[in-house]
């Protein structure tokens, strides 16, 4: 085959972030904070630490009190709009620059800063105020003295410390007692990684078996910890207990850790704390975002750039126009200061209080309730964005699992067959033993026996092998002892880590076979006659991301039968179960329909072959080294030759309104891509339910690739197609970004949807990262778990000019001002403000024509509002309208010259207000209110500027209809051009709104 793409290398440009991507400086390790090692924690005695500890204090401040203010101006200041109005003001300490007061030029700029200063003082505030209560959040700690209170700021590596239901953990702890009968609790972890499924934990088996908490006290043990590390789902220590008669050594997992920000969701935990402040996981997880500047604001800095370049370039002329006579290097800077307030410093203003007003907007908007802004600096983003980045679950799925589907190999059960599901469970429980009826025929006999006991054993496993707990509440209050004891089913909740577990467990009971108790070392079922079923939990293998599957070893108290039950992604279960030739096919149709796949499989151990195992688990389980990859060895000498019970399938419900608002997203031009870590042929079929990709776009599914060659085969089999939505798995795009970065987002930008599977968090940001890189454009992720915060910081958002300096060219070149003091303040900020503020209230269309005809939004990602073009337009009316000002003053006002700042200014204020509203396209109320506020306010200032304006003048008719006219030629011109264009040449949205 012909190379059709050139081999490149791979560039990588240099990221310039505000602060380091893994959230702490590059010489962490030099000032200490890297060396992390693991420790010996004494129970109770915080006294005996090896090694200094960092307080247990949460900060979540930019600043501190010392660099509060010079942070604040730096990144002020770091812009050159904002540069350009502090050198202005600096400049004007010298005295040959000095036009005017001081105040003129430091009084806006001071405004500004002020107000710039106290949103982030706010902030800070509302910061410290937030961490203070963290800090200050008590909780209760065993001592020899009994039970105190501490605060969470003063809580110490080996205290125990008690947490109450509904009460969040202040520090990474080992989980020691806990109140609940079950001998286990369930943690709330959505606020460490986002995920909403409750997770199961266990506590130190020696401890809890102690009669009283504060015996805790009266042993002599310790917790050997590994060094703190961002891991949020493994860690790896060992409880020892030295006063035992044996010593008793047990081996500490994630089952046994209680991190901090989570949630005590049942009973009252005690736990030794192990890590404190900036060792605890969840601190180490918090990466510092980049800084993020919104595109306007760039936009609006590069036109300041070269608007000052234009006023260097005018500013020479003018001296050039004297011939560079005398000093003429001062008179350059003079000019330039003149000039300057072609940039006004209430664009500044006016663009932050518009921000404010739009995150506002937001914040209040009724279709989308309960909507937070947390960054009021870049709601503009949203209308410029040109590809949305999703997760699926959770996000356009709403994370709700509904069972669907029971597959044996032979014969399937839909939801409309599940009562012959619920007919053979019934059988195996109350058919006798003996042989059925003579009149029956024997191979008829045969087969039905043969369905019910497999749809029996498939049920039976499916109702063992999990991690649900069944909770009993009764009027609001969990662990009612009578409605426990009764089993009462109105009063039972299934708690689990994630909604699979729930939606199977619920399946089982809706077809006979109930869960009605658990706890940490046995299990019981009711069958449809009533009868309990009782188990001994052996062993429990939880589920993980590596292994993609989990089991559960139990023995039937009636029997002494020990079984060995694991479910599992097909793709690791089809090497552990007995050979067959269904279950690729059958995985395969089932994920094509949208339903999450598990295997499910047994095998039955006798007891030499139990003990066996167990033995060598528990070495295992106590290996400091490699202890991982140890117990994973010994779990796997029992993963062989299961037998095949059957396929589930789980279907993860669509959010309301998913399709419509895909279709309309699609309308506007932007292009969605989903990042999921879901199966390739889950992920596809979701894809198509949700019309991400719709029914006449071919579909191009990436071969799976691991070497440069075949990715480089697959990418020119890719480029030969067209309009084609592109879906790949993280491991092919790790390959294909390895070698032809370029190359594959090239390909990819063009496709009208793309879906990765099997993405890992690391490699979302990274899409992400390439997008912006790559194209330029703006993107928007949104995610609802732990594994979507990357992405999301890494997006540009995450889910959630006027002129007025004809005068000097006029009064031969000369370098003075015009208007000056208040008159340039006032032009700066109240009388021009409030009509400018008040377009943010402006629309083109209105909101229900936007939402029926998306495509409008293609406008706003071509940027014309403020293009170079519309900017030179701009520029050139400010010409026109200054030159007409000016002129037309002197024209109309000759024999009256020492009035020219009352009439000239006055014009301009009318000019001014006149095309704020040549630019509004749909009326509102304040708009009205903001122009008669800035009028008025003008007509009042003018009592107190009689040091510029003749009071007397300004009232006599000769004024009025002279400024006028100036004011009509000024601006009538503009609105006959303006009715043209929409007569001749209208816009989009005009054809709709007509």
């Amino acid at each position: 085959m012909t190379d059709n793409i050139p081999l490149q290398p791979v560039r990588r440009p240099k990221r310039h972030d505000s602060k380091h991507r893994n959230g702490c400086c590059p010489w962490s390790r030099c000032c200490g904070i890297g060396d992390f090692r693991p420790r010996t924690v004494w129970l109770g005695h915080p006294e005996k630490r090896e090694q200094r500890y960092p307080r247990n204090v949460i900060n979540n401040q930019k600043y501190n009190f010392f660099t509060f203010l010079p942070g604040v101006l730096f990144n002020q200041f770091k812009y050159f709009f904002n540069l350009y109005f502090l050198l202005l003001a600096c400049s004007q300490f010298v005295e040959e620059l000095r036009l005017g007061a001081l105040y003129t030029y430091w009084v806006p700029l001071g405004l500004v800063l002020f107000i710039t200063i106290m949103r982030e003082a706010v902030d800070e505030i509302r910061c410290y105020l937030r961490d203070k209560e963290v800090n200050s959040q008590i909780y209760s700690k065993l001592s020899m003295r009994g039970t105190v209170k501490v605060k969470s700021s003063g809580i110490q590596v080996g205290d125990l410390i008690i947490v109450e239901k509904n009460q969040r953990v202040p520090a990474d702890m080992i989980f020691l007692r806990t109140s609940e009968r079950n001998g286990s609790c369930f943690l709330r972890t959505d606020q460490l990684d986002g995920e909403t499924d409750w997770k199961l934990r266990l506590p130190v088996a020696c401890t809890q078996r102690l009669p009283t908490a504060t015996d805790l006290l009266q042993i002599r043990s310790y917790v050997y910890a590994e060094e703190p590390n961002i891991d949020i789902h493994n860690f790896i220590g060992t409880f020892t207990r030295e006063d035992g008669d044996p010593p008793v050594n047990e081996s500490l997992s994630i089952e046994n850790t209680l991190w901090a920000s989570t949630v005590i969701a049942s009973g009252t935990v005690v736990g030794v704390v192990i890590y404190t402040g900036k060792e605890l996981r969840s601190v180490m997880n918090t990466s510092n975002p980049r800084h993020k500047v919104g595109l306007f604001d760039l936009e609006v800095n590069c036109l300041t750039k070269i608007l000052f370049g234009a006023l260097v370039v005018v500013s020479l002329v003018m001296v050039a126009l004297q011939h560079f006579a005398g000093r003429w290097y001062l008179q350059i800077f003079r000019f330039l200061l003149l000039f300057s307030h072609i940039v006004p410093i209430s664009l500044r203003v006016n663009l932050d209080m518009g921000k404010m007003v739009f995150s506002w907007m937001i914040k209040k908007d009724s279709k989308i309730p309960g909507t937070v802004v947390r960054a009021s600096t870049i709601p503009e983003q949203l209308g410029r964005i040109s590809y949305l980045l999703t997760d699926k679950t959770g996000t356009l799925t709403q994370n709700e699992m509904v069972f669907r589907r029971l597959h044996l190999g032979t014969v399937a059960y839909g939801m409309d067959s599940m009562d012959e599901v619920q007919s053979h469970v019934f059988s195996a429980y109350t058919q006798p033993t003996h042989d059925l009826p003579a009149s029956r025929a024997p191979a008829a006999t045969k087969v039905r026996k043969t369905i019910s006991s497999r749809v029996h054993e498939a049920v039976k496993a499916i109702a063992l092998v999990h991690n649900v707990t069944p909770v009993y509440e009764a009027n609001g209050v969990t662990d009612q002892a009578e409605a426990e004891q009764h089993y009462e089913d109105t009063c039972r909740v299934y708690q689990a880590s994630s909604p699979d577990e729930v939606s199977l467990v619920q399946w089982t009971e809706s077809v006979g076979l109930t869960l009605v108790g658990r706890d940490q070392s046995s299990m019981q079922l009711r069958t449809p006659t009533g009868q309990i079923l009782n188990f001994t939990i052996l062993q429990i293998f939880p589920f993980t991301y590596e292994s993609k599957r989990m089991g559960i070893i139990v023995r039937d108290e009636s029997t002494g039968e020990i079984t060995f039950y694991m479910k599992g992604a097909d793709v690791v279960m089809a090497g552990i179960v007995q050979y067959n030739d269904w279950l690729e096919e059958e995985c395969g149709n089932m994920a094509r329909e949208g339903l999450r796949v598990l295997v499910v499989s047994k095998k039955s151990l006798t007891e030499e072959q139990y003990q066996d195992f167990e033995a060598r688990y528990v070495q295992a389980k106590l290996s400091v080294h490699d202890r991982s990859l140890k117990v994973a060895t010994v779990i796997e000498s029992l993963e062989m030759e299961m037998e095949l019970l059957c396929l589930t399938g789980v279907e993860d419900q669509l959010q309301t309104d998913v399709r419509p608002t895909l279709e309309i997203l699609r309308n506007a031009g932007i292009k969605v891509w989903m990042l999921t870590g879901d199966k390739l042929e889950t992920a596809t079929c979701t894809a198509k339910n949700a019309h991400l990709i719709t029914r006449n776009q071919d579909i191009h599914i990436f071969r799976p690739v691991t070497t440069r060659g075949e990715a480089h085969l697959e990418l020119n089999a890719f480029r030969r197609k067209h309009d084609c939505a592109l879906v790949i798995s993280g491991d092919s795009l790790e390959v294909c970004l390895k070698y032809y970065e370029y190359e594959f987002m090239e390909l990819a930008c063009q496709c009208p949807a793309v879906v990765c599977c099997r993405c890992t968090p690391t490699q979302k940001a990274q899409i992400v990262r390439l997008l912006q890189e790559r194209t330029g454009k703006l993107t928007c992720a949104v995610g609802d778990g732990g594994n979507d915060v990357s992405m999301i910081q890494e997006a540009d958002c995450g889910v959630g000019v006027e002129g007025k300096a004809v005068f000097s060219s006029v009064f031969y070149f000369a370098s003075v001002p015009l208007y000056q003091g208040f008159l340039i303040i006032g032009y700066s900020t109240v009388y021009t403000m409030f009509p400018v503020f008040s377009l943010v209230l402006d629309k083109d269309v209105k909101s229900e024509v936007a939402m029926l005809y998306p495509e409008l939004y293609k406008d706003l990602l071509k940027g014309r509002p403020l293009s170079f073009k519309t900017f030179l337009i701009w520029v050139l009316i400010s010409i026109y309208q200054g030159s007409i000002i000016m002129y037309g003053a002197m024209l109309l006002f000759e024999s009256e010259f020492v009035h020219i700042v009352a009439i000239s200014f006055t014009s301009l204020i009318l000019t001014e207000l006149l095309m704020v509203a040549l630019t509004i396209q749909t009326w509102h109320w304040l708009m009205i209110v903001g122009e008669l506020l800035s009028l008025a306010c003008y007509v009042a200032s003018l009592v107190f500027l009689h040091e510029f304006i003749d009071v007397y003048f300004i009232t006599t008719v000769s004024f009025l209809w002279k400024v006028t006219v100036i004011t009509l030629v000024s601006c009538l011109p503009l609105y006959i051009l303006k009715y043209l264009r929409r007569r001749f040449s209208p816009p989009n949205y005009s054809k709709l709104t007509s």
